[in-house]
């Protein structure tokens, strides 16, 4: 095949791909850490992950990939290799270029933890509520099996999605309906959206849910995955009741940290930060 770049270079991969902010983040550390390397976003089917992988390990070129939505379950049967956290995890986020052949791996797990390091809940999370059963619900599964969660209460949409959840990491919870939000909450110390609602182009969060975080710890942590729109309703009905929170940009770079150093073998530039978060938000 003719390689796509002249220098080694990185991808984000899923469908659709447009919205992905991962190439102005690693493109942003490249260019600050002064590696002559290159990362894009390519839009790949469902129908074409195999032949996309197959293809690119012909490419010397090419160091791995991200994967997002909703690839990140089906990439793990195509890799060559499964890093434990990926294998508990269930799912791959991060695709790479190993002596051993192709490697994947979740960082996904890294993203949550940082956040939850943000807000003062990476060692005692406390209740927890967990929004969500999908992909990036497993890697909140596994961050809060590390940071030590003692009381979890899963709420989604459908419950058996919630107990499937729970018996695959072999953790003990509650499970709860969306419109059992105000039990699911009631004195929660954290909560976690790990589910798309309140995305743009998604499904908003119910007026329900919104409310039940007054049931919520007084000083409780709301920790949204969702990164556009930044200010979720999630987000600002959690900040005029006084909790603290911490918006998806705070995981998005956090889980490219972990993929810039597998991809290009640098650490990631983390003293830019703040000039990250500007440019992502301009």
């Amino acid at each position: 095949m003719t390689d796509l770049f002249a220098v080694p270079y990185a991808e984000v991969i899923g469908f659709p791909i447009r919205q992905s902010k991962s190439p102005l983040i690693h493109n942003f550390w490249l260019q600050k850490a002064g590696i002559k390397a290159a990362y894009r976003a390519v839009q790949v089917r469902g129908d074409a992950l195999a032949d996309y992988i197959a293809e690119r390990r012909d490419d010397p070129h090419w160091r791995g990939c991200n994967v997002t939505l909703p690839h990140k379950q089906a990439a793990l049967a195509l890799v060559d290799n499964r890093l434990r956290t990926a294998e508990r995890v269930g799912a791959v986020n991060c695709i790479y270029r190993t002596p051993k052949g192709i490697t994947g791996e979740n960082s996904d797990v890294d993203g949550v933890l940082e956040s939850l390091a943000a807000g003062g809940r990476d060692r005692d999370p406390g209740i927890v509520c967990l929004i969500g059963a999908g992909g990036a619900a497993r890697a909140a599964m596994y961050a809060l099996d590390v940071a030590g969660v003692h009381d979890l209460r899963v709420l989604v949409r459908r419950p058996e999605r919630g107990q499937e959840l729970l018996t695959s990491f072999g953790m003990a919870g509650s499970v709860h309906r969306f419109g059992d939000a105000d039990a699911a909450m009631a004195g929660a110390n954290t909560i976690i959206n790990a589910s798309p609602l309140g995305m743009l182009a998604e499904q908003p969060m119910s007026a329900g849910m919104l409310g039940a975080l007054a049931a919520a710890a007084s000083d409780a942590l709301v920790f949204d995955m969702v990164y556009n729109p930044l200010e979720t309703p999630l987000l600002a009905t959690a900040r005029a009741g006084g909790r603290r929170v911490v918006d998806g940009l705070t995981m998005l770079i956090g889980q490219a940290d972990l993929a810039f150093q597998l991809f290009f073998q640098e650490p990631a530039p983390r003293q830019h930060d703040a000039e990250l978060r500007a440019l992502l938000t301009a």
